[in-house]
């Protein structure tokens, strides 16, 4: 289906949001260290971003993904040395995902790794752009969150 000029500007939005997000993920992936995966540097990054602590299901949720899915990230994860999964003190059944050192280290090494691709976005954007645009983009990123539970 081709985009034109004549749908609608949310789906114009959403559709270029889309194919930025495609096009970074790949390019973040090439560009990751030590076969370290995007989803595996995602988890990283949300932890880095909104704090340790979070249980396996939340995180699941955050990433709109199977739980079962989010177990096996995990899992790749700790065995690594990147994380921990600890028991959940005020509920025995529960547990914590907390962000190891080695795994601080991984994701700086990764933002690391993505400096060249995010110098040549500052041949497209200025920073006064990228300013301008954020705050929409976040404000966007919140209502679409807060509308999908």
């Amino acid at each position: 289906m081709r985009v034109t000029a004549n749908d609608p500007p949310t789906f114009q939005l959403l559709n270029e949001i889309a194919i930025v997000e495609q096009l970074a993920r790949n390019a973040l992936e090439r560009a990751l260290p030590d076969r370290l995966r995007q989803p595996h540097f995602a988890v990283l990054n949300h932890l880095v971003r909104r704090g340790d602590g979070a249980s396996p299901g939340a995180l699941a949720r955050a990433f709109q993904t199977a739980k079962a899915a989010m177990t096996n990230t995990l899992h790749r994860l700790e065995a690594r040395g990147l994380i921990r999964v600890e028991a959940d003190p005020k509920d025995g059944r529960g547990k914590r995902v907390f962000l190891t050192d080695a795994g601080r280290a991984m994701r700086e090494r990764a933002i690391a790794a993505v400096g060249p691709q995010m110098t040549a976005i500052g041949g497209v954007l200025s920073e006064a752009e990228i300013a301008e645009i954020l705050p929409h983009l976040r404000r966007l990123r919140a209502h679409l969150d807060a509308a999908r539970d």
